[in-house]
């Protein structure tokens, strides 16, 4: 039985059936932002500019490469920035939450061990936002907060909106949840400062290329290969991402015959999960490394991606950055 975000995708007439709840959803997330904007609901403002980059959709669209994109170039044009994220599934009873490359994602979430390895910026986590951001000033300094995932936790003051958006799959049939994959109506997107495309973009939008940057084995024994070095290979894909099938199409441009294993976002994994009862090469996203890497796995490995974005969007962030300096 395909999962209901395959339909989304789709025409399919029989989701009007859920489009009751839909109107329920939207009408619960309106009133909720008419909150924040009023004031009956808290924002925390902090003494220092606040990027936000998220999506308005359920499932991957490659937001996290891209905040480990915008900490190296901040960094390189003088910021000195933090990350902070929810935790997703983290189950740490103290928050907030310091984040390293070596923490223990099941206490703290896999994005954020992710992005702590990647950006090699300061990384906290926790559900209540602006806790993690205060953490990260005061203990590190930092003069500029990325939140990642962040474009609906309104709890937490914004200067700049990047909202993601999959080339690919777009907006889907633009009903908000569960009869389409929205979190918020589509005239959200303009309302923020930019939008980012994993893909090719339209008018008004910033294309993001993502680009593998060859396979690693996750245990760190052996040396970087090239993923060219597996073609013609068998190879498990697995995957436990908002969008698996994005990974697997990587797999196959590199010219690797691949047997698809997709799990839920965030999926937790244990041995049995990954005993597929032959000695075949297994592939995975690097967010997946990160929870793997303790398992007693022979030739697993991981693929890095990198991103490339156009000069005018950075061009543009940092003019939006200087129109928002804080005193």
């Amino acid at each position: 039985m395909r999962r209901l975000e395959y339909y989304w995708y789709t025409c399919n007439p029989w989701l009007i059936l859920l489009t009751p709840v839909s109107l329920i959803y939207r009408l619960a997330v309106w009133l909720r932002h008419l909150a924040y904007r009023s004031g009956l609901l808290r924002r925390h403002r902090l003494p220092v500019p606040v990027v936000v980059v998220g999506n308005i959709t359920v499932g991957g669209t490659g937001k996290t490469p891209l905040v480990a994109w915008l900490a190296g170039f901040l960094k390189e044009a003088g910021y000195s920035p933090g990350i902070v994220a929810r935790g997703y599934k983290g189950k740490a009873r103290h928050w907030p939450q310091q984040v390293r490359p070596d923490s223990d994602p099941q206490m703290v979430g896999d994005e954020a061990v992710l992005l702590a390895g990647l950006s090699g910026c300061p990384v906290a986590v926790a559900p209540r936002r602006p806790q993690a951001a205060r953490a990260l000033i005061e203990h590190h300094n930092c003069d500029l907060i990325l939140s990642d995932d962040g474009l609906q936790h309104y709890a937490l003051h914004r200067d700049i909106e990047i909202a993601v958006m999959d080339g690919v799959r777009r907006l889907g049939n633009e009903f908000c949840l569960p009869a389409g994959p929205l979190r918020e109506p589509a005239k959200r997107l303009a309302e923020v400062d930019l939008v980012v495309v994993n893909g090719l973009a339209d008018k008004g939008e910033y294309p993001m290329k993502m680009k593998a940057t060859g396979a690693r084995d996750i245990k760190g024994i052996e040396p970087v290969c090239e993923l060219a070095g597996f073609r013609g290979q068998s190879v498990h894909g697995v995957a436990a991402i908002g969008h698996p099938e994005r990974f697997f199409a990587v797999l196959r441009q590199a010219g690797l015959e691949v047997e698809e294993h997709a799990f839920p976002d965030h999926h937790n994994f244990v041995e049995a999960d990954l005993a597929f009862g032959d000695d075949r090469p297994v592939f995975m996203t690097a967010k997946d490394a990160v929870k793997c890497r303790h398992l007693p796995l022979a030739n697993a490995w991981y693929v890095p991606v990198t991103i490339e974005m156009t000069p005018e969007f950075g061009i543009r962030l940092l003019e939006l950055l200087g129109r928002d300096k804080h005193p």
